[in-house]
């Protein structure tokens, strides 16, 4: 069953974002432990404009439990969807200056999918192209006409994916200091 994710759902996101935290090598991380960057991601999840926020997300629940994720928000909300999270460090007693993401991901004018993850023992099940195509629907919904993404160079797996589902390479990209592929749909 596919359902937008609540507040509640916070840790178990965070949880399975660990994943693509740790493939960016995002330099936090050298700084702030596992568990409490999870705690504080899970935080911020409350917050609806972060760019975790429960009303970004969807959720993939699969016999009672989340087996995958996806966030996707216009392009235009990248300059505040990590407001949030500078208040949670701030809070935490981190300086307000450090930042889990640096670089501008999305392209003008479109949807963005910032991230989609599903859990290791869910995965071939097809729930990856599911997630995409529901936020797809929604980005029309919104009145979006692109959707893009971004793909590690270094995961063609998840590329083939894109592609298959109409994704198709529009511009190459540094995200933390590694090479992404800029994909879109239309």
């Amino acid at each position: 069953m596919i359902r937008f994710a609540t507040q509640k759902d916070g840790k178990e996101i965070a949880t399975l974002l660990w994943e693509i935290f740790e493939d960016m090598e995002l330099s936090l991380l050298k700084k702030i432990s596992k568990d409490k960057l999870i705690e504080m991601v899970a935080e911020a999840v409350c917050d609806p404009t972060y760019r975790y926020g429960f009303k970004r997300g969807l959720i993939y629940e699969l016999n009672g439990e989340i087996a995958g994720i996806i966030f996707g928000y216009p392009a235009a909300d990248e300059l505040i969807i990590d407001e949030p999270f500078k208040k949670v460090l701030i809070k935490y007693g981190y300086d307000p200056n450090e930042k889990l993401f640096v670089d501008r991901e999305a392209f003008p004018n479109e949807w963005y999918i910032d991230s989609i993850v599903v859990n290791q023992k869910y995965r071939g099940m097809g729930i990856g192209s599911i997630l995409l195509e529901e936020m797809g629907r929604i980005a029309i919904e919104k009145g979006y006409r692109t959707i893009g993404l971004n793909v590690d160079i270094a995961n063609p797996k998840a590329k083939k994916l894109y592609s298959r589902l109409g994704y198709k390479k529009v511009a190459n990209t540094v995200i933390s200091g590694h090479q992404y592929e800029h994909m879109c749909k239309s």
